[in-house]
């Protein structure tokens, strides 16, 4: 099962993004299809909280908007909203001892935590630290 990270989807949302095509056209083939893929809600709520953040847009219509998006996003049928178990403890403490994680790196242990805990394999992402969790392949929106 493939997943999405926090940028891709804020990639996907603001049309005036580098990324904004390869993000759209990753995103709405999963929705798409009828194969399973993942959000973890860690990253619907970071989603949430960058693109509705005044001190980086200020354009009031943007939590109705963004919540909006999420609502599309969350009526895809082979969509899967990944949250913690009751083992999630035990699979992020061995991401975090084993790639030395501290500080703002924990938050992309926890999502690989998530994806792991879920059989993700695929992390659609941008961000090149979770290469810290080598058992998750990750796929970039340039490949």
């Amino acid at each position: 099962m493939r997943a999405v990270d926090t940028n891709v989807l804020v990639y996907a949302f603001f049309s005036d993004s580098p990324f904004h095509d390869a993000a759209t056209r990753a995103v709405q083939g999963l929705a798409e299809s009828p194969v399973p893929w993942a959000i973890p809600w860690p990253c619907i709520h970071e989603f949430y909280g960058v693109v509705t953040n005044p001190k980086i847009f200020d354009t009031p219509k943007l939590p109705a908007r963004a919540r909006s998006q999420i609502n599309e996003w969350l009526r895809s049928p082979s969509l899967q909203l990944l949250a913690e178990t009751p083992q999630h403890w035990s699979l992020l403490q061995e991401l975090l001892s084993g790639g030395g994680v501290a500080g703002p790196a924990v938050h992309d242990a926890r999502i690989a935590a998530l994806c792991l805990t879920h059989g993700v394999t695929e992390l659609l992402t941008q961000d090149r630290d979770f290469s810290k969790f080598p058992k998750l392949k990750l796929l970039s929106l340039m490949n």
